[in-house]
């Protein structure tokens, strides 16, 4: 397992994949999930309880579970082999007028989070709707100029969804990037835990997030509620997948950053001050390489076709039952759009 203690273990959790040993090489290595067709990619970081990280593991000493039912995958070893493609997603307005000035560095963090992959990267800036302030570049020097271009806007919207969708579109619409290509995708979103004004559903983010292998990691300027997010993660959710997205969809509405980051297998930290955003980019940078690198191709019980929809992930290490891992949660299979949740839960209603 090759894996980097003290650099990046967060902002591409699963947006990679390697040949490397595995139970089950799957047939094909596509991004994008279709029914029944291609590769899911699931970053999985392995903690005992005091935080240390658990390396050396191997395949055989992990289990995978796609709605409860036992998959065959791999475990890829050099996940920086792969290219990484990155946009930086940064709010300008609102909240993040005031915490600009606390967001120095933002080149020397990229850098960390990237590590010595091949890399390029793409960066917005969104008020109240997403603009694009640089394309993907590799040069270092182009990116520190893009990078230097974000400044605070007077702007009353915070369109996070929109952002976030506008980003992950930006990987298909370059050829380095497209779902074709096996290049890593990774969005570093930088912003307020709520919406403000976003036109596109989280379920579609959510769906769209789930099928193309994107992982997002999350700096927030303030906390936010995770009680549903923890709810999530831990299961508590309605049945089949339309109770998953429900779920999903009510956790995105209460902390956009930290869900998306939880269901995609991102990392997600928060600050009010300059030395909380320091530290929050130090874990960043100390987590983002110390991750297994889980991939494999869906199949549903006794071989039954995939059911549509958002799918459960679970990943356990038996031989470490008290491990804390923290892995993606959520795929999405197939191509139609999502069902559309309303405001509340059904339950909720009652």
């Amino acid at each position: 397992m090759h894996l980097r203690p003290l650099i990046l273990a967060t902002i591409l959790p699963a947006l990679l994949l390697t040949s490397a040993p595995a139970q089950e090489a799957p047939p094909q290595d596509t991004p994008t999930l279709r029914l029944g067709s291609n590769l899911v990619f699931v970053p999985a970081q392995v903690q005992t309880k005091k935080g240390e990280m658990i390396y050396g593991l191997t395949p055989q000493q992990f289990t995978l579970e796609d709605n409860g039912v036992p998959q065959k995958f791999r475990v890829d070893e050099d996940t920086d082999a792969r290219g990484l493609s990155l946009v930086v997603v940064v709010q300008c307005s609102r909240e993040a007028f005031a915490q600009f000035n606390r967001m120095k560095g933002l080149d020397a963090m990229v850098d960390d989070l990237t590590g010595g992959a091949p890399r390029q990267v793409a960066v917005v800036s969104y008020g109240s709707e997403p603009e694009l302030i640089g394309d993907f570049t590799p040069d270092p020097d182009k990116l520190n100029h893009n990078l230097a271009q974000l400044e605070p806007c007077e702007d009353g919207g915070n369109v996070t969804l929109d952002a976030v969708a506008f980003a992950n579109k930006l990987f298909d619409q370059d050829p380095k990037t497209s779902a074709l290509t096996q290049t890593r995708r990774a969005i570093l979103l930088i912003g307020e835990t709520r919406d403000h004004g976003s036109k596109v559903k989280p379920e579609t983010v959510i769906a769209d997030l789930g099928r193309s292998n994107t992982v997002v990691d999350s700096v927030s300027f303030n906390p936010g509620k995770t009680t549903i997010i923890d709810s999530l993660i831990h299961g508590q959710f309605g049945p089949g997948p339309f109770g998953l997205l429900v779920m999903a969809v009510e956790a995105v509405r209460r902390n956009v950053p930290h869900t998306l980051a939880s269901l995609t297998g991102g990392e997600y930290t928060n600050f009010s001050t300059q030395k909380g955003f320091d530290a929050g980019i130090h874990k960043l940078a100390n987590h983002i390489h110390n991750y297994y690198l889980l991939s494999f191709q869906p199949v549903g019980p006794a071989g039954a076709p995939l059911t549509p929809g958002l799918h459960r992930l679970t990943v356990k290490v038996p031989d470490y039952p008290d491990a804390q891992i923290r892995s993606r949660l959520t795929y999405y299979a197939g191509e139609a759009p999502p069902p559309e949740v309303p405001d509340k839960p059904e339950k909720e209603k009652k």
